[in-house]
């Protein structure tokens, strides 16, 4: 279980990182008389090979932080007060067991659970929790907050979450990196791209933002939030004009491609530029670049397709490969996800059989703004009267946010939150309930960049009173009088459960990972997972469902141009040393990122007379949130960049980004667009 040191007080324990980022690290903590001294990169994992980012080196910080909740807390105070008083276990769970038996006796759907990625772990993720939400017949929620249109896009197009093995990208020759700021978000990949570019491959960024991974490109294409699709498609104009084309691949392992060709004719490169907003020979030497460099391979990420035509532009993106046959070889084709590779076994780890007769509505994540504000009605169902917050801080993350504190802010909504901290949303709890972090539980991971599984052991004990996710819905269980056998089940029983035999979970327990047998090159003689078994550039599934069997460019809800009032777009990307609102309160990596910023380009700061270090106004119909200007290059004129996603609360005046954005849905896989988004800015006089 542990391998021992020289120094025989202390013993190393192999674990996996949990939160949202492709790289999945397999990391090893350090442990001296029960205490976590250390935590680093495991050099025997080769996708982790030693190193971890900054966020994840400091965890020891977050495990040991001076404001970690350690016992159960209820509301003492107005709802989000943040004033609570400490209960005993019992107290908190028997209270929260007798409300959520009243609701349920009313109507179980009327209860919601609310969680996404505060781990992406199998266990504590949604596993007893699911079977908990089952068994009482609560509304299921749709997770959809960062990924779903771009997931869709790949099941309609390659057939699942699929794609090249990212080790292979370091010996492919043009590198596309599509939407991704990689040094800070893939830093495991980021090291691939530069062992290709010192070996001649040519690497370029597609990103609206100059990030720091486009400082470090060969080149930069900076495009408008949403026009990916219309580059792609311009792209694809130039290899048909040129016969950058593998016909044989198209025709043995492509459906729909003439159609496709006529898509794609009406986007010529002249067109592409207008609508992306960049310079027509850009795109003709991108087009050339790909068609002729091989292997050429694609790394895109999700920030492209947090916008209405997310889903096409992914698909559009997606088609590529099949139309130069990068997929024959293993350094060649695409990754946005590999986790549909994973055989995880989750009707074992969620029993959805426990649903019995029910059939639950679903509510959408992104607009829970909206549905905690509903009455009761045929259409919508009964009103919300409790939710279950794990794994998530929806008052931070969900979009407009201002209606999401409306909602949470009802005094007839039962709220239970399951943190490590006093976020935003557990001030608006009416019990907090602490939790075990990554050092102080069992679970077993899958990822999304990489396709190897890891298993996390605990390497301490629970700090305070801290309970694992599991442990807590297994009391709950109980105390509701669900009595069948499942909710016995311990967290090493799960972990084994994810995979049962397709996996070898002895050697998970050996070294801390495995690796899945996969083919170098998945798809170079075809085979794809659609139902044709073919990469289809024309999807008789969306058809099906009234869409365009095609992939196009659909334009944003909130185009540039089209509002007078608010003629600025806005993207939200991640502060470096932030994950989503994770470790926003850990104070070393908050100094290094100072205060909330907005990026501008000084072509629109100087008309609004902004300068740098200005507060600002960041404003439209939904809300407004006040910044830090910071006149920079890294915007483009006419675009800002929110660098999110703070705590409210730690904001300069109590907001976030979110403020601002909207809850529409993107066109597949009903995802956000926290990227279709138009604002105003202006600026704040100096007090006095």
């Amino acid at each position: 279980m542990n391998i021992a040191t020289a120094d025989e007080t202390a013993v190393q324990v192999r674990g996996a990182c949990p939160h949202d980022c492709p790289d999945t690290c397999s990391f090893i903590t350090t442990v001296e008389n029960g205490v976590a001294t250390r935590v680093q990169g495991n050099p025997s994992h080769r996708h982790t090979d030693g190193a971890l980012c900054t966020k994840v080196s400091r965890y020891t910080e977050r495990t040991y932080h001076p404001d970690r909740l350690l016992q159960p807390l209820r509301r003492s105070g107005p709802k989000g007060s943040g004033q609570f008083e400490p209960v005993d276990w019992d107290t908190a769970l028997d209270d929260i067991a007798h409300r959520l038996k009243d609701i349920a006796a009313r109507s179980p759907q009327a209860v919601v659970p609310y969680s996404y990625a505060g781990t992406m772990g199998q266990v504590q993720g949604e596993a007893m929790a699911a079977r908990f939400f089952h068994r009482l017949g609560a509304s299921f929620l749709d997770r959809t907050i960062c990924s779903s249109a771009g997931g869709e896009a790949l099941v309609q197009t390659l057939g699942g979450k699929l794609g090249m093995k990212v080790e292979h990208f370091a010996q492919s020759k043009l590198i596309l990196i599509w939407g991704s700021n990689s040094i800070g978000s893939n830093l495991h990949f980021w090291r691939l791209a530069q062992q290709a570019k010192r070996e001649g491959a040519r690497l370029v960024c597609i990103d609206p933002r100059r990030t720091e991974t486009a400082d470090k490109c060969h080149e930069h294409i900076a495009l408008r939030p949403g026009t990916d699709a219309a580059l792609a498609l311009a792209v694809m104009h130039q290899l048909i004009q040129h016969g950058w084309l593998d016909h044989d691949y198209i025709e043995r392992h492509t459906l729909g491609w003439e159609a496709l060709r006529e898509r794609a004719l009406q986007w010529p490169p002249e067109r592409a530029a207008e609508v992306c907003g960049v310079p027509v020979q850009q795109i003709v030497d991108l087009a050339r670049d790909y068609g002729t460099t091989k292997p050429a391979a694609i790394r895109l990420n999700y920030g492209m397709q947090r916008v209405r035509g997310g889903g096409n532009a992914v698909r559009a993106i997606a088609c590529l490969p099949a139309l130069v046959g990068a997929w024959r070889d293993p350094a060649g084709g695409l990754l946005l996800s590999a986790s549909g590779h994973f055989p995880v076994d989750r009707a074992a780890l969620q029993r959805p059989d426990l649903l019995g007769t029910h059939r639950p509505r679903t509510i959408n994540m992104i607009t829970i703004g909206d549905d905690l504000l509903r009455e009761s009605s045929p259409e919508f169902g009964p009103k919300i009267e409790a939710l279950v917050v794990y794994n998530s801080n929806p008052v931070a993350v969900a979009p407009d946010s201002g209606k999401v504190v409306q909602g949470f802010l009802r005094e007839d909504l039962f709220t239970v939150v399951l943190e490590h901290f006093q976020t935003d949303t557990a001030d608006h709890a009416d019990y907090v309930l602490p939790a075990t972090t990554q050092l102080e539980h069992w679970d077993i991971h899958t990822s999304y960049g990489h396709t190897d599984v890891l298993l996390n052991r605990p390497a301490i004990a629970p700090a305070g009173q801290a309970r694992t996710n599991t442990d807590i819905f297994r009391a709950l269980a109980t105390r509701m009088g669900f009595d069948d056998p499942c909710f016995a089940d311990d967290d090493l029983a799960l972990c084994r459960a994810a995979f049962g035999d397709a996996v070898d979970f002895q050697q998970l327990l050996d070294q801390g990972f495995a690796t899945l047998a996969l083919p170098e090159a998945p798809f170079a003689q075809g085979g794809f997972s659609t139902p044709s078994g073919r990469c289809e550039f024309h999807s008789a599934r969306l058809a099906a469902q009234g869409q365009d069997g095609l992939p196009d460019h659909l334009p944003n809800f909130e185009t540039p141009g089209s509002s007078a009032y608010y003629p600025l777009a806005m993207i939200s990307p991640p502060a470096r040393n932030f994950l989503n609102s994770t470790f926003v309160n850990v104070q070393s990596l908050r100094d290094i990122e100072g205060e909330p910023v907005l990026e501008i380009h000084a072509d629109d700061a100087e008309p609004r007379g902004i300068q740098s270090g200005q507060v600002v106004r960041v404003f439209n119909d939904r809300g407004e949130y006040r910044c830090k200007a910071r006149v920079s290059h890294r915007a483009r004129p006419g675009v800002v960049n929110g660098l999110g996603i703070w705590w409210r609360k730690l904001g300069l005046d109590g907001t976030n980004v979110n403020q601002v954005t909207s809850q529409r849905l993107t066109d597949m896989g009903r995802g956000p667009v926290f990227y279709d988004c138009l604002v105003e800015v202006a600026g704040v006089p100096a007090a006095g």
